[in-house]
């Protein structure tokens, strides 16, 4: 008996290491490039944002249900191209009209699941309003772009690293049977690692950062359990398979979305005339 259960664990153990070597070989490759991207910023970082976005909007109506629906479908795509469109050209008043009209034809035309598919919709609007508003401030857009990525990452590598190395009590077993508390806290930790690093680095001052960075880590675990109790929901594993070893975008991207939207919205309240990215890394 075993011997058999030994057999049994010996190919699971290698699936999960080449498993690792994909997601680190990957990610290797994708930050890098997204990173460049962002510091490019202009028509090429809205562009990637929109695309991005348009692939969240129809990994969601795959997973609930309503990509049969082709106009739905086709006015979510429309509607999020052409506020892209409005964003590069600096006219994001455009672009919230394009988005209003977006989420009437996306109630309009959907035949099945009409309020999951709206939610979609509006999760993805919202990822890209904020992704582009927090780069379009000059000065400190990319700075405090590359602080809520940063903080993203570290809080998704911390959790997966302390969650496979300790282990222990699970954060939410019904939604996301893998995750546990020790892994909320590495994921936490290497946050406040990257706020810190931020604020020895002159990017603002050491208090706020860590305040700011273990918010937007606890709003970014708790944007991947919302996606996580979606997908239950529907019975989906991962999104899709689109990103090697990491599934689909919204399965890379849902911790993201929450902290972007949720940073954006913290420098928005704080009304600095010098945009959104300033307010948030300026205390």
């Amino acid at each position: 008996m075993t011997d058999v259960n030994q057999d049994q664990a010996a190919p699971a153990a290698d699936g999960g290491s080449r498993n690792l070597v994909t997601r680190i070989v990957v990610a290797l490759v994708l930050a890098p490039l997204a990173l460049l991207i962002a510091w490019a910023g202009g028509p090429l970082w809205i562009a990637l944002v929109a695309l991005a976005t348009i692939g969240l909007y129809v990994e969601w109506l795959m997973i609930v249900g309503g990509a049969g629906d082709t106009w739905t479908v086709a006015a979510g795509i429309g509607a999020l191209a052409v506020s892209g469109v409005a964003l590069a050209f600096g006219r994001a008043d455009y672009a919230l009209v394009v988005l209003a009209i977006g989420v009437a034809a996306v109630i309009v035309t959907a035949r099945h699941q009409r309020l999951w598919s709206v939610v979609g919709f509006c999760y993805a609007a919202a990822a890209e309003l904020a992704s582009v508003l927090m780069r379009v401030d000059g000065a400190y857009g990319f700075i405090a772009l590359i602080f809520v990525l940063l903080v993203v990452w570290a809080t998704d590598s911390g959790g997966y690293f302390a969650g496979r190395g300790i282990g222990g009590p699970k954060l939410w077993p019904r939604v996301s049977p893998k995750k546990t508390w020790a892994g909320a806290v590495g994921g936490l930790a290497g946050s406040l690692a990257v706020a810190a690093g931020f604020a020895a680095f002159g990017f603002g001052k050491m208090a706020p950062l860590l305040l700011l960075g273990a918010f937007l880590s606890i709003v970014s675990q708790l944007g991947d359990l919302f996606e996580s109790a979606v997908k239950r929901r529907f019975g989906v594993k991962d999104s899709s398979q689109i990103i090697p070893g990491h599934g689909g975008l919204l399965d890379r991207l849902d911790g993201f979305v929450a902290a972007i939207v949720l940073a954006a919205l913290v420098g928005f309240l704080r009304g600095d005339a010098d945009g959104i990215g300033h307010a948030l890394m300026v205390w």
